[in-house]
């Protein structure tokens, strides 16, 4: 676990500034945007002024779009100079953006996260890696600020759990984060809702994108690695938006025998890199965000991220040449 001292310090932070910009990644997940708005509505709760800010025009994924996220800017704003911001669920700092980056334009940065690559980018920095969430780290930063768990913070927080352990399915459930999920649904998050709004409002165009991408899915090192891909096309043809490939590696991950997943997707827009892609890892002895450092991304043991100009068997084939380096000595 993190130090104490690095939780007092971010506390003593936020307690010593009273104006802040609230940031995440890009294509931000539930673990993100739980984080961003439980930050928020618990420093506004101390009676600070604060802002929440995500990079770039993509729209939320649909499943998020029931949380109170209306007042997120998609630009700066005009103040961010005489703003500390605060930077949750966010290993590196080129993942918030934009050029410039808000981290050379505020005046002070908090970094807190839960990714054991984090980079520790922040002035003041609580990196708590073996927590299932950021959210789980965050509710520690609450209790020392002695900040009341409403059923409005609660909610997200629970958010941030429930989708970064895989509905406490993933290695990183543990004791700890299933007494906390316990005690946000004593506080009022509202479990039902929550699973309705993430789990089961899928849109049927992204039903057609996970076809695709289930047709194109192949296997290799003997099933131990599943791999597809969708092509920028894909989306337009089926009616899809980019935040609707999300969630459709974890079918990859399901297949009897692998190890690693991988899906590859180009982005349906002309801005950004040409590809992305996403690794999911089912065995504690891999740890594919080793694989995706070697591309300039990062992430968890068993879930990490890159982006890439490569051409998808090019991408595909250096995959595999990690993970066979990973193996190898397992196998020796």
């Amino acid at each position: 676990m993190a130090q104490k001292t690095d939780l007092q310090a971010v506390a003593e932070t936020l307690r010593a500034h009273d104006r802040f910009l609230v940031v995440t990644h890009e294509n931000p997940d539930g673990d993100a945007l739980g984080s961003l708005l439980a930050t928020t509505l618990a420093l506004r709760q101390l009676g600070k002024d604060v802002q929440m800010f995500l990079s770039g025009s993509a729209p939320l994924a649909s499943e998020y779009r029931f949380m109170q996220l209306d007042g997120v800017l998609r630009e700066l704003p005009a103040d961010v100079a005489d703003r500390v911001l605060v930077a949750v669920d966010c290993a590196k700092v080129d993942r918030i953006g934009p050029d410039p980056a808000p981290v050379e334009r505020t005046k002070l940065v908090i970094d807190i996260d839960h990714h054991h690559d984090n980079s520790r980018f922040g002035d003041v920095n609580l990196i708590v890696a073996d927590a299932s969430s950021t959210g789980e780290v965050l509710r520690d930063v609450f209790a020392e600020l002695g900040v009341a768990i409403t059923p409005e913070i609660a909610e997200p927080l629970y958010i941030a759990l429930v989708t970064d352990t895989g509905r406490f399915q993933y290695t990183n459930t543990t004791p700890k984060s299933l007494r906390l999920a316990a005690e946000l649904v004593e506080a009022g998050a509202d479990v039902h809702a929550v699973f309705q709004q993430v789990y089961e409002s899928v849109q049927f165009a992204k039903l057609k994108l996970l076809a695709r991408a289930l047709d194109r899915a192949r296997v290799l090192e003997g099933g131990r690695v599943v791999v597809s891909h969708l092509v920028r096309t894909d989306f337009a043809e089926v009616g899809a938006v980019e935040p609707y490939s999300e969630g459709i590696i974890d079918y990859l991950r399901a297949v009897e025998g692998a190890e690693v997943a991988v899906l590859i997707r180009e982005p349906p827009r002309d801005d950004g890199p040409l590809r992305r892609v996403s690794l999911r890892a089912s065995v504690d002895e891999l740890d594919v965000s080793a694989i995706a450092r070697l591309f300039g991304g990062g992430g968890h043991r068993q879930a990490a991220g890159f982006s890439s100009e490569k051409s998808i068997d090019e991408i595909t084939e250096l995959i595999r040449q990690g993970f066979v380096s990973q193996r190898a000595p397992a196998s020796a």
